[in-house]
């Protein structure tokens, strides 16, 4: 990146999927894939299922709501002002029951790019369990 950027509230790309409304507030490639900002506004109901990353590192910064995270020796509630990061090779799972908003980091990690690759996808490709743990793994996500 070579000049600053700034991306207002309410503003980045977006991807707004069935539980979660992604905007993406760092966009990899401006790190050469160091780093990625997404702001996840989490529909109630939203769960995320167990998975781990082998080289990416998560950061989660609860905004509003409150969230669970499940990891296999523990649970933890998670409340606006909270951080929790998640290094690689950590199982993890989540859930806001309610709703809420927050901040991930991802260090090391593409999301962004696979956020693009889901939302060019059909309701037949999602089906295809093959080609999806092919995709997550093309982006450091692992369901086993």
């Amino acid at each position: 990146m070579k000049e600053k950027q700034i991306i207002r509230n309410g503003e980045g790309k977006n991807y707004n999927y069935s539980q979660d409304h992604c905007f993406v507030k760092l966009a990899s490639p401006t790190t050469h894939g160091e780093l990625c900002f997404v702001e996840d506004l989490l529909k109630p109901g939203f769960f995320l299922k167990r998975h781990h990353h082998k080289i990416m590192t998560e950061v989660f910064y609860i905004l509003e709501g409150e969230l669970v995270l499940i990891f296999d020796d523990e649970t933890i509630i998670c409340k606006p002002g909270d951080t929790i990061t998640v290094p690689p090779n950590v199982w993890h799972a989540a859930r806001c029951d309610k709703g809420g908003k927050m901040l991930t980091i991802f260090k090391n990690g593409q999301f962004d790019l696979y956020l693009e690759k889901l939302s060019k996808m059909t309701d037949l490709d999602f089906k295809d369990k093959d080609l999806m743990k092919s995709v997550s793994a093309e982006f450091d996500i692992y369901e086993e």
